[in-house]
């Protein structure tokens, strides 16, 4: 494990990457590659692992079985094949920018905005 937790690299569909995010939904995917790949990276999107459904005891004599546990929806990994890409460096250090030529905003990025406000600095873009 490296020292630094927040920048992962695993094989994704027998890539190796550098983990974006883990575990999002098909918009926010659409979302993030639309920004990766207007700035140069090659976005692997991968179906994460399911998670562990949780044990069901065993029915006694003359009862029914438990019903199935219906899966929720699919969620997805999402990695770039550079793999000394950290999302963290990129949106604080203004090295992505958006497809309208703006750098990308802490706000932007989570989807909190819907555009990159790049000129009020990231520390102060929250409380007003």
């Amino acid at each position: 494990m490296g020292v630094n937790s927040n920048h992962t690299v695993e094989e994704l569909g027998g890539t190796r990457c550098a983990i974006v995010e883990k575990n999002i939904s098909q918009e926010r995917a659409d979302f993030l590659t639309a920004i990766l790949t207007g700035n140069g990276y090659t976005v692997v999107c991968a179906e994460a692992a399911p998670a562990k459904a949780p044990k069901v005891a065993e029915p006694a004599e003359g009862e029914a079985p438990a019903a199935p546990v219906l899966s929720g929806p699919v969620l997805l990994n999402l990695g770039v094949t550079d793999i000394l890409f950290n999302p963290i460096n990129a949106v604080f250090g203004r090295l992505l920018k958006s497809s309208d030529g703006h750098f990308v905003t802490l706000a932007y990025w989570n989807q909190q905005s819907a555009s990159s406000d790049d000129e009020k600095p990231y520390f102060l873009a929250s409380g007003s």
